[in-house]
């Protein structure tokens, strides 16, 4: 069991629900992969605010991931599994036989010491990435490329996956993490597997503090706010604000707003469920 629930010490530990780091096997990170990454609390270029319940947080530095995954037929060995403050899943620190180092981020199942590589020589086992061409139909992957060579965009956060269930001519058709089943060629690249860390969705932060640590300030419902400030504002008593709908008044919750004539929409065989 990869969570853990603490005794009720502090009311803030009452229903708390935390991972307990069991893969994580290196607490201190590669410096030759950080880099400073630097906070807005949603102010804007001039100081305004252009992005409310923003602000705050603990400092962090970002750890440069490998979502390229590009160096072919070179292997890697796998030196450790690491917490990752800027994402939900464990990444890996893998060295390649040159020497070079990089972040990569961890599938479940990957283990220290394992050798990985990617290319068209490379086996469809866990941690390989292999070109959409080269996977066997129904192999779960993550880290899926959107266009050639651009870099894994999709199925990146804990416990996500896609599944690659047929081909057709020069595109591999995949089942993504919302449900969607979409066209993407097949010179494209993805890794097997499942993305890491599949329990972060048990986890309960048990207070309000830790939504602080995290840069999230307190979110304002617009059904206690004035007419003044919001479309669900106003009324007398305990009003329902009407139709559910944004700030600015565009309708949610069931209201598309992708476009009819997006040019990407040819690629969608199936929507997601709603």
């Amino acid at each position: 069991m990869a969570v853990r629930k603490l005794k009720p010490v502090t009311p803030g530990q009452r229903h708390k629900v935390a991972s307990n780091f069991e893969y994580v096997t290196k607490t201190t990170p590669e410096k030759s992969l950080l880099a400073p990454i630097k906070r807005s609390g949603g102010r804007n270029q001039q100081g305004k605010m252009t992005m409310r319940y923003l602000g705050g947080g603990h400092k962090k530095r970002y750890r440069i991931i490998d979502f390229y995954r590009n160096k072919d037929g070179i292997s890697a060995t796998v030196k450790s599994i690491e917490y990752d403050p800027n994402r939900t899943a464990r990444i890996a620190l893998v060295v390649y036989a040159d020497g070079e180092k990089n972040y990569i981020v961890a599938p479940n199942g990957l283990e220290v010491g394992q050798k990985i590589i990617s290319g068209k020589d490379a086996t469809p086992e866990i941690g390989n990435t292999l070109f959409l061409s080269d996977i066997p139909l129904g192999t779960i992957v993550h880290n899926i490329e959107l266009r050639p060579d651009g870099g894994a965009v999709m199925a990146r956060s804990a416990g996500a996956y896609a599944q690659l269930t047929s081909r057709d001519g020069k595109y591999a058709i995949l089942r993504l993490p919302s449900g969607e089943i979409r066209m993407i060629l097949i010179t494209c690249r993805a890794t097997i597997g499942t993305v890491s860390n599949s329990d972060h969705q048990l986890e309960k932060s048990g207070k309000a503090g830790r939504s602080r640590w995290l840069g999230r300030r307190p979110r304002v419902r617009g059904v206690v706010m004035n007419p003044v400030d919001h479309p669900m504002g106003g009324g007398e008593g305990r009003a329902s604000g009407g139709h559910p709908r944004s700030r600015n008044g565009i309708p949610a919750k069931g209201f598309k707003t992708r476009d009819k004539k997006k040019a990407s929409n040819k690629y969608i065989v199936e929507r997601r469920k709603k």
